[in-house]
């Protein structure tokens, strides 16, 4: 029997901040205590990195001359034709498992940093001690058993739901819906196309201008890599 496409849904308007879903990937995946760069923003870290896949971004901009915020988690997309896979030149260093995860074989990576650029999301890091390349696996040792992502089972809020692909459009769907109904005319979900898709759905109260998420518009795989390749 055919595994089912797995996704994560991340529904904007219900996260507040609270990072627990940052706490619970690094202590999941061993990583090393990290401190922030206290620079004026209650963003953990200013960007990923190599030892640090999960982060809340907290974007800031103005509506009626009152600050807000529009928070979003960030992580690797898990594209359905990941711009990293296509980039790779080592032989299984990336795959992209039956149920859609994509993931990085450390083992095989020879850090060149191609699937860095072919990752229109700049998501993966280099470890400049290691020499390999690390970001978010989608948990795949714990989904392989039949257990969602750590990042999941820790949200307060219900804004983080792990579940089958199609499913999760679906409750995307009637989530941008509701939004709508409550006033939130620009509500949508950000599942861009240029890249098939992405195992990663965001429902968005300000679907139209994802940047002040953090996410590109359009993103696409670069032309390089089709070239090079």
């Amino acid at each position: 029997m055919p595994q089912p496409v797995v996704a994560k849904l991340i529904d904007t308007s219900q996260c507040i901040g609270c990072k627990a879903c940052e706490v619970a990937c690094q202590e999941w995946n061993d990583q090393e205590f990290t401190l922030g760069t206290f620079d004026g923003s209650y963003q953990t870290m200013p960007d990923l990195a190599h030892n640090f896949w999960n982060l809340i971004k907290f974007n800031e901009y103005e509506t009626n001359g009152a600050m807000s915020w529009l928070m979003a988690k960030y992580q690797c997309m898990h594209c359905v034709e990941p711009g990293c896979l296509k980039a790779c030149p080592a032989p299984g260093a990336i795959v992209q498992r039956a149920n859609g995860i994509v993931d990085i074989v450390q083992e095989n990576c020879i850090g060149c940093g191609y699937c860095i650029t072919g990752c229109p999301f700049d998501v993966p890091r280099l470890s400049p001690t290691t020499k390999k390349v690390y970001k978010c696996s989608l948990c795949s040792d714990r989904t392989s058993v039949g257990m969602a992502p750590a990042c999941i089972k820790t949200c307060p809020t219900n804004c983080l739901t792990f579940g089958a692909r199609d499913e999760l459009l679906r409750m995307a769907d009637t989530r941008a819906a509701e939004l709508k109904s409550d006033g939130h005319a620009d509500a949508g979900v950000y599942n861009p196309p240029g890249v098939g898709g992405t195992n990663v759905i965001y429902v968005l109260k300000q679907a139209s201008e994802p940047e002040k998420y953090g996410l590109p518009k359009d993103p696409s795989i670069p032309w390089t890599v089709s070239l090079w390749k």
